[in-house]
């Protein structure tokens, strides 16, 4: 698909009237609880799959994914993956679910379920310049305000391309591309109902969303 969708519910428009530029519907200024990021890089991983991440200075456990949400979230991982390879690129990774140094004086650090980092694999986790993409997979069971502030987190983070997969409950996934841009993220691509799209990013790659069920 080429056109683009009605906006993503979890973004707004700003200050273009194309409705183009997108930007979260959160403010980054918010009271901050305790934990830092060191703490929360002391913390070890829960070991059944669960997902622990740090917002606004509050550790913030997810339960494991299930099937539909890995399968999709594998699916973009091996595309990434073998476009990294297929363009030559040393300079960059892609990984899945790695810890992302987002911001010390927000306290946040999260788990993206795939990256695209600019350094080699040979650490625990990365800083926030080290992120060239960030995807996320949500299902029916993240909350609003955790969408909301993960997107504000990689736009104030400088974050360059942020992919969103939403998997509805007995409906065909729906995928959306962004790019960076002066005063949030801007939407370049949408795709559903089986559609496929090139989607934006450091290398080519083309998404299918039928693929993603």
């Amino acid at each position: 698909m080429t056109g683009l969708s009605p906006n993503h519910p979890m973004l707004v428009r700003e200050g273009r009237s194309d409705g183009m530029t997108m930007s979260a519907e959160v403010s980054m200024f918010h009271p901050l609880g305790p934990k830092t990021l060191e703490d929360w890089l002391a913390e070890e991983q829960p070991d059944d799959g669960s997902r622990l991440e740090l917002i606004w200075g509050y550790l913030h456990m997810t339960p494991p994914p299930g099937g539909p949400h890995q399968y999709a979230a594998g699916e973009l991982f091996a595309e990434l993956r073998a476009a990294v390879r297929a363009a030559g690129r040393t300079d960059l990774t892609a990984l899945p679910a790695v810890g992302v140094r987002i911001s010390t004086p927000f306290r946040i650090g999260v788990i993206p379920d795939v990256a695209v980092v600019s350094v080699a694999p040979d650490r625990v986790n990365f800083g926030a310049d080290e992120l060239v993409l960030a995807v996320e997979v949500w299902s029916t069971g993240n909350t609003r305000a955790e969408r909301d502030t993960k997107i504000a987190a990689y736009a104030s983070a400088r974050v360059p391309y942020l992919w969103i997969v939403e998997l509805p409950a007995g409906r065909p996934a729906k995928f959306w591309g962004f790019t960076l841009g002066e005063t949030g993220y801007r939407q370049e691509v949408f795709a559903g109902d089986g559609e496929t799209v090139k989607a934006p990013g450091p290398v080519p790659v083309v998404v299918d969303t039928g693929q993603l069920r």
